[in-house]
């Protein structure tokens, strides 16, 4: 039986930290699956069609890589999916306590799938989705911090004065 894991968030945007995970996780499972989160207490940028688009972009579309939208419960989502682990990715030591908590939540409701945490590359530990909007939105530079297809998505959405 292939390895499946889950990626769940909301992307909005995908940055060069989550691709850089998802090709890192490539590493010890056959497939991922990026769950598009719909989140409804917040209001995103990107529509959950124009997350999946950049997603596949910024994963050069490598066919390992399944993109779904997904809304409710994620060990459900992975569950219905087939999926036996569900991937984390802790940027700061302040999103342990969170994710920690939400990891031992997920055992409870679904025991056989594993929450494995990973860190970033050094080289990206600092980039968040929502430091990259603000830059974004100020015209700052972003080509450094998102794959060129959503650096594009974005000037799209704030265009320059």
């Amino acid at each position: 039986m292939p390895n499946l894991a889950i990626y769940a968030g909301s992307f909005d945007p995908i940055t060069n930290g989550h691709a850089d995970l998802i090709k890192r996780s490539l590493g010890f499972v056959d497939r991922i699956i990026v769950a598009v989160a719909h989140n409804i207490s917040k209001v995103p940028l990107f529509t959950i069609e124009e997350r999946t688009v950049l997603i596949r972009a910024a994963v050069e579309n490598d066919p390992r890589v399944e993109v779904r939208a997904f809304s409710g419960l994620l060990v459900a989502f992975a569950k219905e999916s087939g999926a036996r682990m569900i991937i984390r990715g802790l940027r700061a030591a302040s999103d342990f306590e969170y994710e920690y908590q939400m990891a031992l939540m997920n055992r409870h409701l679904q025991p056989q799938i594993e929450t494995v945490f990973m860190v970033p590359s050094l080289d990206t530990t600092y980039i968040s989705s929502s430091l990259v909007r603000e830059v974004a939105k100020f015209q700052g530079d972003v080509t450094n911090l998102v794959h060129p297809t959503v650096a594009d998505a974005l000037r799209k959405k704030f265009p320059a004065p």
